[in-house]
């Protein structure tokens, strides 16, 4: 086929020997399958942003660290530098966290290298050795949703233990490989600690999850297992084989309006201590 624009860089500077299809497009880039030596991969090519569906919403760049004062500056003024720095640090989020998740054991594809706004990956295949198909293209028995379900829990509970929170986690970012489910699709993964909304995020994928297989067998679109993992990791007591239930018993517990009251006094005393420590500092 034609060599795309994005990829001569790639063929002229030996990182890929041929391109031999487009495999997908979507809302955030098209990804085609590479020959590397004698190694069969796929480039994913980063839609611009002005192509892409998928918006970089602040929920989602929350708690992202930049590489120095300078450039951060510029995002937050929307400069043409703060811009090419947005696409740059939105692009980089998924080869850090697939680097990073790789080496915590998720299953995710192994990444290669970035080039040019490239990523070269593993090419996931299935039974067939074809291409992996997508979750939501593969008809389960019940047997298997259950065993993909409890699987993909492991390796959401691995995600966090790893510091991050997928973010759009569902049936149309894993793959069916020939070895069980992959996961895919990274740019929007949150930093667990350093973003407000990583509780809701994975709440959301964990229900994603639930929803899709609870079709196959119904009992687990009762499963509470977010809440359950939430407040395992939030006491530190997350494990990688932590025993769950999916299950979550609810506390209710009355306030304590005296305690909340003091703490209130507490903090205005400490501002009205500074204002006048400031003034003073001023005369």
């Amino acid at each position: 086929m034609k060599i795309p624009p994005r990829l001569q860089p790639l063929l002229e500077d030996g990182l890929i020997d041929d391109v031999t299809r487009q495999l997908m497009s979507g809302k955030e880039a098209m990804v085609f399958v590479v020959l590397c030596g004698d190694e069969v991969r796929c480039a994913k090519v980063y839609k611009e942003a002005n192509k892409r569906s998928f918006r970089q919403s602040v929920d989602y760049t929350e708690g992202r660290k930049t590489k120095n004062s300078r450039q951060a500056r510029a995002m937050q003024k929307g400069s043409k530098y703060g811009r090419e720095s947005q696409e740059a640090a939105w692009q980089s989020a998924e080869v850090d966290a697939l680097y990073r998740l790789a080496n915590a054991g998720v299953r995710v594809p192994t990444p290669y290298n970035f080039y040019e706004g490239v990523l070269l990956m593993e090419l996931v295949t299935g039974n067939d050795g074809n291409a992996a198909p997508r979750l939501n293209d593969v008809q389960l028995s019940e047997e298997t949703a259950r065993e993909y379900h409890a699987f993909l829990i492991q390796q959401v509970i691995k995600m966090l233990l790893a510091g991050i929170v997928h973010g759009d986690l569902s049936e149309f970012n894993i793959l069916v490989g020939s070895d069980g489910p992959v996961i895919i699709d990274l740019p929007q993964a949150v930093d667990a600690a350093g973003n407000n909304h990583a509780k809701d995020m994975l709440a959301r994928d964990v229900k994603n999850l639930a929803d899709y297989f609870g079709q196959f067998a119904p009992e687990l679109l009762n499963t509470q297992y977010a809440k359950e993992i939430w407040a395992l990791y939030e006491r530190g007591d997350l494990k990688v084989d932590s025993p769950l239930t999916g299950r979550f018993a609810e506390t209710n517990k009355a306030v304590d309006m005296q305690s909340v009251m003091r703490e209130i006094k507490n903090a205005e005393f400490q501002e009205a201590a500074r204002l006048v420590r400031l003034a003073e500092a001023k005369t």
